[in-house]
């Protein structure tokens, strides 16, 4: 068990650190947004499993060979009121830290998580009074504003949001792919994607490793829906759209404009080459045994 822990311990900070530094460097993901995200999941899932199952294996091993026995252990010492004579105080330690990290990453997670819905409910509510909709798109509002703005709220109850200066500057083909960019982020439901690498980036903001897998999945999901943008319409019409629009939506928003709009751009007009079949199979399958490794050294004997 104690090496278990170990393992886990060490994997659990390759993956919060050395791994997502990488990952965020690497060049291939804008080749793959798709594989590039599921493999951002899996590094935050299992760093996540890995840094809390390391102090919990540790802590419970005087209690059994491996961790389902050692559940039951403790359940029998929770019985008899007696711990094992193995049980030190660094097993001790080590549960309160793994309990300590639960509360710090689940606490945050769900504060992250209140506030943006709490911001995506007051912003819909204005979006209602003030907004006219739209019958060309179910769901969407138009805002009597001259800048050309545009961006979605998700959630149960999603928006669309365009500005009268949208309708107004750019011509219908332009913006049928600033509404395929925006549907495209609803529809794939990309703010779940990124709320929890919010969270994750601000519960430890001095983990540099963290804080680049925030901004990584950020223009990820970016690249993701000009993707099915182009897809759906063509380049010309997206790229004309993203020059004309600039400027920040709302926080509560997920908007097609970012600080890093110039490689955006250029990825459009200038698309590489998507990854070779079996290249993108290998990545997906490295995420799932991303994940598969901590679960195996928590649960396998």
């Amino acid at each position: 068990m104690e090496l278990a822990a170990l393992g886990l311990l060490l994997f659990g900070v390759a993956l919060a650190e050395p791994v997502s530094r990488a990952l965020a460097r690497a060049d291939w993901p804008t080749r793959d947004p798709v594989g590039a995200l599921l493999a951002w999941q899996a590094v935050g899932l299992a760093g996540g499993l890995a840094l809390l199952g390391a102090g919990v294996v540790y802590g419970l091993a005087p209690f059994g060979p491996s961790l389902l026995p050692a559940l039951g252990g403790v359940a029998d010492a929770w019985t008899t009121g007696h711990a094992p004579d193995a049980m030190r105080a660094d097993h001790v330690l080590a549960l309160l830290a793994a309990a300590l990290l639960a509360l710090r990453l689940f606490g945050v997670l769900a504060a992250v998580t209140t506030r943006t819905l709490l911001a995506r409910r007051r912003h819909r509510g204005l979006l209602d009074v003030l907004g006219t909709p739209w019958p060309a798109v179910p769901g969407a509002r138009v805002l009597d504003h001259p800048l050309p703005v545009a961006y979605c709220l998700p959630g149960l109850r999603s928006r669309l949001v365009l500005s009268a200066g949208v309708l107004d500057t750019l011509d219908p083909h332009q913006v049928r792919a600033v509404l395929a960019h925006e549907q495209a982020h609803l529809r794939e439901r990309h703010d779940l994607v990124v709320l929890p690498f919010v969270a994750w980036g601000a519960t430890a903001p001095f983990v540099r490793g963290m804080v680049c897998a925030q901004l990584a999945v950020a223009a990820l999901i970016e690249m993701r829906a000009d993707d099915v943008a182009t897809a759906r319409t063509c380049v010309a019409e997206l790229n004309g759209a993203l020059k004309t629009m600039g400027g920040a939506a709302p926080a509560a928003a997920l908007s097609s404009f970012t600080a890093a709009l110039d490689h955006r751009l250029h990825r459009i007009t200038s698309p590489p080459a998507p990854l070779p079949r079996a290249v993108r199979l290998l990545v997906r399958l490295l995420a799932v045994t991303t994940v598969g490794l901590p679960t195996a050294l928590l649960l396998l004997p």
